[in-house]
């Protein structure tokens, strides 16, 4: 990936367009354009500059290539942790996912497990029933989802998960603002 490229993508991920960039580091729009087109290359100084205003060290600025490669991951790759007492197992399908704009887990309750209670947060969660029946209690609300169903809340609520029934239950879950 070209430096022009890889600074593009930062700004976007960053939310700010070309102008808030420049603005931000004392530099035109159309050098910014220039820049990410590779069709100009900045100082050194100019550089670390924009890099700073982007929230990344040059050192994870050319690392970060090799970070982001793996995009299939595998039994090998996820997290367990298995909670006997309160009935419970989580795995964490992709690895450092904590670190990345969405969290997806797989959460299998044995009989009438449950899992702990959340504060209310920022986090948008998703989850979707794979087997058996799952219970939200969001603020004084409960809902149940079946095998089949999904479920889709934001978290501005203290809630928790659990299986109500002596059956197993396996459910995954995709959650923003990590916080499971």
């Amino acid at each position: 990936m070209e430096i022009g490229e890889k600074l593009r993508n930062l700004r976007i991920q960053k939310n700010l367009t070309q102008e808030e960039l420049g603005e931000r580091t004392d530099l035109s729009k159309g050098y910014i354009s220039q820049l990410e087109r590779d069709l100009s290359s900045p100082s050194m100084e100019t550089f670390f500059s924009i890099l700073e205003v982007l929230g990344v060290s040059p050192e994870e600025f050319f690392h970060q290539d090799t970070v982001n490669l793996q995009v299939v991951y595998s039994k090998e790759d996820y997290t367990v942790y298995l909670d006997e007492e309160n009935g419970y197992e989580l795995q964490w399908l992709v690895a450092d996912s904590n670190e990345k704009e969405m969290e997806p887990v797989l959460l299998t309750f044995h009989e009438a497990g449950e899992y702990k209670i959340f504060e209310p947060s920022l986090s948008e969660t998703f989850i979707f029933v794979l087997a058996g029946e799952l219970e939200l209690s969001l603020g004084e609300e409960r809902y149940v989802a079946k095998a089949g169903q999904s479920i889709y809340y934001q978290a501005t609520k203290q809630h928790q998960l659990k299986n109500h029934q002596s059956k197993y239950t396996k459910v995954l879950i995709v959650a923003t603002e990590s916080y499971l």
